[in-house]
Formats: C-alpha cells, structure tokens, sequence
C-alpha cells in the first residue's frame, strides 16, 4: 500500500531518510536498523561536501513510502518451549546411560 510523498517546505535531512529506510517504508529493505560503519551521508559530510537541500529534496520527491512490513521474529515461548524439551532430552538419556 502506497502513501504519498508529502511535499514540505524544507527537504528531510539525510537522518530522516536514513530513518525511512531503515523502518521499512521505502521498501528497500525490512525493518532494521542498518550498522552500517558509515551512515548515509556520513561519507559526504566527512569529506566537506554535505547533500544540498536540492539534492535531499529530489531524494525525498523520488521516493515511494510503504507501510513497513511487519517483521516475524520468533516468539519467546517457543524459544523456551524448546529449551525445556532440549533438556528434558539430555537428563533422560542420561539417566538411561546410569540404568544400563
């Protein structure tokens, strides 16, 4: 489901498109934080040149915003579902082992 680009006075700064990005609502990738070692913009701020407002502005015209796609993590209970079975599995085969 498409939303459309809200047209603002004063284009977003590479934070916030960094931001849109990283939730998931430009659909380029899912909800996550990026580590990245270098954060979008970084690299031209570093080196004197920062995005001009022209150039953050057409980024922002340019893109299609999305809901974010909910990410399925695994659930907890399950995890300690599978935790209790692992280890009731080595206590009987243990007490098996001392049986024999």
């Amino acid at each position: 489901m498409s939303m459309p680009n809200k047209q603002q006075a004063d284009p977003p700064t590479t934070e916030r498109l960094r931001a849109d990005i990283d939730r998931g609502r430009t659909g380029e990738k899912v909800r996550y934080p990026d580590p990245a070692a270098a954060p979008l913009g970084a690299d031209d701020e570093a080196g004197g040149t920062p995005p001009t407002a022209e150039q953050r502005q057409q980024e922002n015209e340019n893109r299609t915003l999305h809901e974010a796609p909910h990410r399925r993590e695994p659930g907890s209970l399950a995890l300690y579902a599978l935790l209790i079975v692992g280890i009731a599995l080595v206590v009987i085969g243990a007490l098996a082992l001392i049986a024999t």
